[in-house]
């Protein structure tokens, strides 16, 4: 029997990659950089499976070069690249990589917490320029993180594990989210609306997906509720935070600093001031980048893909919907 034909816009880790070259015919892209979009439309034309990332735009056009298509598997749990309204039109499952980054995001959200509050890139500047002569009582003074509070924007899976890092801190754990989180409440958290959130915490962590509702929900007016010495710190989304206005808060001293692993767009301009700002760190995108991590989400992947050529119900379904028609 012949093996369905695959399309896999980059290389991804073995665990995962192996599995789909091994059960598949598959075409990998094997750039450093992603696929243009008339090389995806070409390929998808005689393709039963699609495996993208959060860089490839997976639009209805690209759906309708694709008559075969029977499954699109992301390798992200994110999906605000792939238009899944179409994709259900279609009766094409989407498939995502959700769970298994949980805890390796917290981790990061919360290096970028101490990284920007104790300056570590700061003091790492401070040695390589030669500066450091003496121990200084006034020298990259930072705001300490125990008993501060800290303020949760969406307590998903991500934000939960955010919340439990910070009890070791003994933090008062603030939190914004559509409906109460029971697990949350255990942990000691209060659900307050976003207007007690920016004007009481100390950090704030955003942990929402991107949609139209949370596009720029950080904006120059939200920015100016916050405290002066406030820091922000972004694992989500990039558009999730008005840029523009926080470059502004920030050359203002409308806060103090920022953490940023997400930008808009990505990457971000290297000439761009955020880049080149003392009070901010700015990460290319690597929250989920541990190699247990990456590999996990690279089985997930190869979970979804092969179970859809299958026509089996995918795993971990975005759009389970398309499993309800005739």
């Amino acid at each position: 029997m012949a093996k369905a034909r695959v399309y896999v816009t980059r290389l991804l880790p073995a665990a995962g990659m192996d599995r789909i070259l091994a059960e598949t015919e598959a075409v990998v892209w094997e750039g450093e950089m992603p696929p243009p979009k008339e090389e995806i439309l070409r390929q998808v034309a005689s393709c039963e499976g699609l495996v993208c990332l959060l860089t490839d735009p997976i639009d209805a056009e690209v759906m309708d070069a694709a008559p075969h298509l029977k499954v699109i598997a992301q390798m992200a749990v994110g999906y605000d690249n792939i238009d899944i309204p179409a994709a259900t039109e279609r009766g094409i499952p989407v498939g995502n990589t959700p769970g298994v980054l949980t805890e390796t995001t917290a981790d990061m959200a919360w290096t970028l917490l101490m990284a920007t509050a104790r300056r570590v890139g700061d003091g790492q500047q401070y040695v390589r320029d030669g500066k450091w002569q003496t121990w200084g009582p006034m020298t990259l003074l930072g705001p300490d993180l125990y008993g501060a509070t800290l303020g949760i924007v969406g307590m998903g899976r991500i934000g939960v594990a955010v919340a439990r890092r910070a009890q070791g801190f003994n933090m008062r754990i603030l939190y914004t989210n559509l409906f109460p989180v029971p697990e949350a409440d255990l942990l000691g958290a209060s659900q307050v609306e976003m207007d007690t959130l920016l004007a009481e915490s100390d950090f704030i962590s955003l942990h929402c997906a991107l949609t139209p509702e949370t596009t720029h929900l950080i904006g120059a007016a939200e920015l100016r509720k916050m405290k002066p010495g406030a820091l922000l710190i972004n694992t989500s989304r990039g558009p999730v935070v008005d840029q523009d206005a926080l470059t502004e808060a920030l050359q203002a001293g409308v806060i103090a600093g920022a953490g940023l692993d997400v930008t808009d767009p990505e990457p971000i301009d290297p000439n761009h001031p955020l880049v080149h700002m003392e009070n901010v760190i700015v990460l290319p995108h690597i929250a989920s980048a541990s190699i247990g991590t990456r590999n996990k989400m690279a089985e997930l992947t190869a979970d979804n893909l092969l179970a859809g050529l299958r026509g089996e119900r995918l795993p971990n379904p975005v759009n389970p919907e398309v499993y309800e028609r005739g």
